[in-house]
């Protein structure tokens, strides 16, 4: 019993330490516990890999404005907004505005290194085990320099764990994007070289190689379009993505069942992070995107009030009209991603605001959480890289892009069907395709830059043809403030 609550506090809380952070990357150990005796068993190293997911999940919302909010799908809801989420998605930020900074991925990226520092000298029943915890140790890393590097570019590389406070160790300048992306390939290397196996998790919460590969490929295509990589990086990307197609995963018929808050873990995830009542607050930024109470007008329908039960929501963002023009109402993604509010004045049908329905989390107690997984790769994610891929190296697209509209369309198939027209025509179609597949999942900003498409198809973008720094978001003030090495990214 005693093994079994320390394995749950490590979950719950993390590794059993402290930590004082005087600025982004200064993690200084406040207690000795964490170098001097927690680093001893299975069970602590068990513990700390639980500890680091945990903090890890802090970062849900953070991936959804880092990721989506500046692609302008979600724009200003009925209540207002908050200054700097306005900001986001009219692309005006300036390094005084309150954005979200990295110090959550350096206290992530922190819990990863010491893993790989203390976890090789622990006695495991199984090596095997061991292997695991290290491979999703250095996955972890990976995924979260892959973040920086799309957001902000150049980022400040620390791949050992600070265990004391050394002022010249951690103050540094960051290193140029193209070695950090040479570290998270070889991050990746290591993770896929130590995974046991190519099977999931119970609950599918945590790195396996089928994510560690989906993370790769998803590196590769940043690489190979961005970086200059071309086609050797485009193969790479298509290996990886097609060993996850070998594995114990499919497309669900129902796609709003993917999302279903009863339904977690389902054949389709590949890699989602774990929410549950008592155990986490709310997934934001979907509360941001349901109605709040007092602005639920009185004359909507009954249909409606159904959906909207429960209320709990801020009404600060909805669905832009671009973004609900571009879906076909034969397409099932559009309801499960989306609803439309009428009000019904004098009895005349009139709009009145959207909200985002994927991931419209639960009912507890007459009130509504959003307590769903956050699936950071799923299926249908890997098969529009896999087209992206294939594309790029100039093959077919279609087998992928047509299971993806299959079940998309259902029995309305017929006359969806894609059929490849040309690299630059597909390219346009496979865009076009993950924003009705992936659309309010956190990737549409990072596909648009991967695509060079974000000045051309972002409304608050396309006065601003030729402000390339705006790819990138600011450092804030609050950053450089007690990171003095760190340089702010150029226009900004």
């Amino acid at each position: 019993m005693k093994n079994i609550t320390k394995i749950l506090l490590g979950f719950f809380l993390g590794p059993i330490m402290v930590f004082s952070c005087k600025s982004d990357l200064e993690l200084e150990p406040i207690s000795q516990i964490s170098n001097a005796s927690f680093w001893k068993t299975e069970n602590d190293a068990v513990g700390a890999l639980y500890g680091m997911y945990g903090r890890f999940r802090d970062q849900g919302q953070n991936l959804y404005y880092w990721g989506e909010m500046r692609s302008q799908t979600a724009g200003n809801g009925v209540a207002g907004n908050y200054q700097w989420e306005l900001e986001m998605f009219s692309n005006t930020l300036t390094s005084s505005t309150a954005l979200p900074t990295w110090q959550g991925l350096y206290t992530v990226i922190h819990d990863a290194n010491l893993l790989l520092r203390f976890v090789p000298q622990i006695s495991f029943s199984s090596e095997e085990r061991k292997n695991s915890i290290l491979a999703q140790a250095y996955a972890m890393r990976a995924f979260c320099y892959f973040v920086m590097v799309r957001t902000w570019g150049d980022a400040v590389l620390v791949d050992e764990p600070f265990l004391s406070f050394d002022p010249v160790a951690v103050q540094r300048e960051r290193t140029p994007k193209a070695e950090v992306l040479a570290f998270i390939k070889n991050d990746l290397e290591q993770a896929l070289a130590l995974f046991p196996d190519n099977n999931y998790p119970e609950g599918r919460n945590i790195f396996s190689r089928p994510a560690a590969n989906a993370l790769k490929g998803e590196v590769y295509l940043w690489t190979g379009k961005k970086e200059g990589g071309g086609t050797a990086d485009f193969t790479t990307a298509l290996n990886a993505l097609t060993e996850i197609t070998g594995t114990e995963v499919a497309l669900l018929d129902d796609y709003a069942s993917v999302f279903d808050y009863d339904n977690k873990g389902n054949e389709e995830i590949i890699f989602a992070v774990k929410h549950a009542e008592f155990e986490t607050g709310d997934l934001q930024p979907y509360a941001h995107m349901w109605m709040y109470p007092a602005y639920i007008p009185a004359t909507i329908d009954e249909e409606t009030q159904k959906i909207l039960e429960g209320g709990n929501g801020n009404s600060v963002l909805e669905v832009e009209p671009h973004v609900q023009a571009a879906f076909s109402e034969e397409d099932q993604r559009k309801d499960a991603s989306f609803r439309v509010i009428y009000a019904y004045p004098d009895g005349i049908k009139t709009y009145y605001a959207s909200i985002v329905y994927k991931y419209h989390g639960t009912l507890i107690g007459g009130l509504r959480y959003w307590y769903n997984d956050r699936i950071i790769y799923r299926y249908g994610d890997v098969l529009l890289m896999i087209a992206e891929a294939k594309n790029a190296l100039r093959q077919d697209p279609s087998p992928e892009m047509n299971q993806i509209r299959q079940r998309a369309y259902g029995n309305n198939f017929p006359g969806h069907e894609f059929v490849s027209s040309g690299q630059e025509t597909n390219d346009e179609a496979i865009l076009r395709e993950r924003l009705l597949e992936m659309a309010f999942e956190g990737k549409y900003w990072w596909d648009l830059l991967r695509f060079d498409k974000a000045f051309e198809l972002v409304p608050s973008l396309q006065n601003k043809v030729g402000q390339n720094h705006l790819e990138l978001f600011p450092i804030v003030l609050s950053t450089l403030s007690v990171e003095p090495k760190v340089q702010q990214n150029p226009g900004y």
